[in-house]
């Protein structure tokens, strides 16, 4: 029963992804800096909204046995099914570099055992199926962020080609790193998903004030960005540009 509720979640999670292969393609020719960054904005609600409703459940570790949500014919879960979709998915509208770019590997490891346990309890309640979605949905979710940097890198070079194509061809990983990157940028993301997490999670009481009490600590979310998020999307955009001219 827990697999088949597992099963109608994963159903609607890749018919979201279907929306959003939609919503690429219509926007294939239109890559700016400026229309990527609102992109990545939007996201930054799905992010903290799946983080917080992973919070509502304890560590489940049974959710991550190697027999539950497995699927015949394929040698892993559910999770890595519907992340590798969604990732397959974005690469089909880009330059062809982007196709050989996957680092959902590094993120499943990465979410598992550094991100999840910074706010989630220990424990086991035996909501494995909700878990398991939950997961889905928060891995989906920052997994399209941090693969997204092709798009990011590509509106980068669309904007400046003189100045990355040298870089390019020398193969310069360092001064690749050194222009695409924007400090001030980075610390205003990190600024606003800890000021959204304090909005979004903030628990409400008509009996009282609760003021100050929220489901996940902001500040756990802002280093989500700032030591996972925001470097893991850096580096896809380094390895897309590296590509770009093959």
């Amino acid at each position: 029963m827990m697999k088949l509720r597992f099963m109608a979640v994963v159903v609607m999670l890749l018919s979201c992804t279907e929306r959003h292969k939609s919503t690429a393609k219509g926007s294939e020719n239109e890559y700016t800096v400026e229309s990527v960054r609102a992109s990545l904005i939007r996201q930054e609600d799905t992010i903290i909204f799946s983080v917080i409703e992973r919070a509502r459940f304890p560590l489940n570790s049974p959710t991550y046995h190697q027999h539950y949500a497995s699927i015949p014919h394929f040698s892993g879960s559910l999770l890595d099914v519907v992340l590798d979709y969604t990732e397959a998915i974005q690469a089909k509208f880009l330059h062809t570099a982007a196709s050989s770019i996957n680092t959902n590997k590094n993120i499943r490891k990465v979410y598992f055992h550094e991100m999840l346990p910074l706010f989630v309890a220990f424990g086991d309640d035996g909501n494995y199926a909700q878990t398991a979605a939950s997961d889905l949905s928060i891995l989906q979710a920052i997994s399209r962020r941090i693969h997204y940097g092709k798009f990011v890198a590509e509106a980068k070079f669309r904007e400046s080609p003189r100045d990355y194509e040298p870089l390019i061809r020398a193969k310069d990983r360092k001064a690749l790193l050194k222009l695409l990157t924007s400090k001030n940028v980075e610390e205003i993301v990190v600024k606003r998903v800890e000021k959204k997490a304090m909005v979004f999670g903030q628990e409400v009481s008509l009996d009282h004030d609760v003021k100050g009490n929220y489901k996940v600590d902001p500040a756990i979310v802002s280093r989500l960005y700032k030591k996972w998020i925001i470097p893991m999307t850096k580096n896809v955009e380094l390895e897309y540009l590296l590509r770009r001219l093959d």
